[in-house]
């Protein structure tokens, strides 16, 4: 639901858009309180607009929510797109109607922005880099040869892909064996019907990779209901608070903090910065960091 409108002619501060994806998932309702906090404590710079969709996979409406956004004459909009690709005419809609546009959390398909001769500023972490640190952790704590398997994101979301990548990284240097690497689209009872498969056709699995922690809530889920809760480490990625209890009692064994609460505040102060000063648009690297017990 949006929380402001276009400014009036008495009210003057640009309005910036955050259109997230699913609301349902915690690690976009921490970015979303985190962007509310910064623009509480900014009223005099700028208005805030946020959006989401409920379904991870609903990309029809997040470029709906886009297009409002565009009739409400915004000055900013920082995304976090549901898909890669699907995502950039839109984009370059907002850009061509005078919106500065900040793409964050998951970045945009460069192929298909080069191919528009569009450029959009990428804020947010290297997934990838934070996937493998996990990987490694979860390395230390397997044998050679041991045999895992990865739950992957949306398969057209760039940050899903590089986590993966991230995974192989560690897995292929430490010497184990993915033995499977399928989508459960980052939602967490799909995670727990593929995991169950998983366990099912493996019965020598060591370990679930997940691609995001909503994913991970699901396959400790199965495999608790499997019985393997001593022999199957499980590893996710974005910290979020429902997955902390289980790091404690060592059902998750780590995952990766990319501060979703400060990731919208860093696209919303890049954007600003650009409104500021009409800089030339640029990307920027966000923390990443290992989180265990």
């Amino acid at each position: 639901m949006a929380l402001a409108c276009a400014p009036t002619a008495s009210d003057q501060r640009p309005v910036v858009a955050l259109v997230m994806k699913s609301l349902a998932n915690e690690f976009f309702q921490t970015m979303e309180q985190g962007a509310r906090t910064h623009q509480a404590s900014h009223g005099r710079d700028y208005r805030l607009v946020t959006n989401g969709i409920k379904d991870e996979l609903d990309v029809a409406r997040q470029i709906d929510l886009v297009e409002q956004m565009l009739a409400q004459r915004v000055g900013a909009l920082v995304i976090a797109p549901a898909d890669s690709k699907a995502l950039v005419p839109v984009v370059i809609k907002a850009q061509q109607a005078g919106v500065v546009v900040v793409n964050i959390d998951n970045r945009l398909d460069a192929d298909v922005l080069r191919a528009r001769g569009a450029q959009v500023p990428f804020v947010g972490p290297d997934n990838r880099k934070g996937a493998a640190a996990v990987g490694a952790l979860l390395a230390s704590r397997l044998k050679t040869g041991d045999a895992v398997a990865i739950l992957e994101g949306a398969p057209n979301a760039f940050n899903g892909i590089q986590r993966k990548l991230g995974f192989e990284d560690a897995m292929t240097k430490a010497g184990m064996r993915i033995v499977s690497s399928q989508t459960a689209n980052w939602e967490t009872s799909q995670a727990s019907q593929v995991a169950a498969a998983m366990l099912t056709a493996h019965p020598d699995l060591a370990a679930l990779l997940c691609a995001n922690d909503s994913m991970a809530l699901g396959a400790v889920s199965a495999v608790r209901a499997a019985g393997r809760d001593a022999a199957v480490r499980v590893v996710g990625f974005d910290n979020i608070s429902a997955v902390r209890p289980l790091l404690d009692s060592g059902r998750m064994l780590a995952t990766a903090d990319q501060h979703g609460d400060q990731l919208a505040v860093y696209g919303i102060e890049h954007a600003l910065e650009i409104l500021r000063t009409r800089a030339t648009p640029a990307d920027r690297e966000t923390p990443v960091d290992l989180v265990t017990k």
